[in-house]
């Protein structure tokens, strides 16, 4: 036993290295630049990011963004999940589910680039169907203050994510809950509530926490999609790594590390909040 043990962690140790000797070389080098001083430690560079002016609006828009996005995919996708879960247990008709995943980010981006902007292909056509009479008076979706763009790339993209991440759930969710809710007089949200929900539960905040962090740091939809102002804290982060200006820098590693730093506790919550809710359901199930 001991023998085995051993080699198991020998199994771990390839992994290991590469994530201490890549991402988490970098993560360090991130952390030294941005509370470097003359010749000491400092956070000065944290202080001045709050004071810059463009730092809190990207904040906020990135929240705001992220979080319209995140909603609206698992509400898509769990409503998809319900209504075609027979359908979707065969494999002919989870590939039109999987088949969405295999396209990239920024493909899917400057898609809805092509589709949504103001000479793109919907606005083509409402000239030709003649419910506009100028390219301009077609709405701006895309490149837009309101990220509107970036939350259409986003919730297009992940609702199939969100699909196959539920269908495993509701492929093995007994029916003998939902019988007993509906003999015992519950409505169709009742039953949803009581007798599925406590059982998803885990999975779908698992599943929205996932979306949440790719979302809030993503680069390349945001850069072809977004507008100068606001903007995505990563563009904003790239901004001033990449300015020329040597004492933006430091602000851009700042960045990255509260950005870091605020998703290992959010994860950290919500992997803490998922497995007491998962101990709760196996209590229950077991009495």
């Amino acid at each position: 036993m001991k023998w085995l043990k051993v080699n198991n962690a020998l199994l771990l140790l390839p992994g290991l290295l590469f994530f201490f000797l890549i991402p988490g070389l970098g993560i360090v080098l991130a952390i030294l630049e941005s509370v470097e001083g003359r010749g000491f430690i400092s956070f000065e560079h944290y202080r001045e990011l709050f004071e810059e002016d463009r730092f809190i609006p990207s904040v906020l828009f990135s929240l705001t963004v992220t979080g319209v996005s995140t909603i609206l995919s698992l509400f898509i996708g769990l409503g998809i999940v319900k209504a075609f879960t027979p359908l979707l247990k065969e494999t002919k008709h989870k590939l039109l589910v999987w088949i969405p995943m295999l396209v990239p980010h920024f493909v899917w981006a400057y898609l809805v680039y092509l589709l949504f902007n103001q000479s793109g292909f919907f606005s083509n056509a409402a000239g030709l169907l003649g419910w506009i009479d100028d390219r301009s008076q077609f709405p701006v979706l895309v490149q837009d203050g309101k990220g509107l763009g970036i939350m259409l790339t986003y919730v297009w993209k992940e609702v199939p994510f969100v699909t196959l991440m539920l269908l495993p759930v509701y492929a093995t969710l007994s029916k003998r809950y939902k019988e007993v809710a509906s003999l015992l007089g519950a409505g169709s949200y009742q039953t949803f509530r009581v007798a599925e929900l406590p059982f998803i539960f885990p999975v779908l905040i698992e599943t929205g926490a996932i979306l949440f962090a790719f979302i809030f740091t993503a680069f390349e939809v945001p850069k072809l999609l977004g507008a100068t102002s606001p903007q995505m804290l990563a563009i904003l982060s790239y901004d001033w790594f990449y300015s020329g200006n040597w004492s933006e820098r430091p602000l851009a590693f700042a960045s990255l590390v509260m950005t870091g730093l605020g998703i290992g506790v959010f994860m950290w919550l919500v992997l803490y909040i998922t497995n007491k809710k998962r101990m709760h359901i196996t209590k229950g199930i077991g009495h």
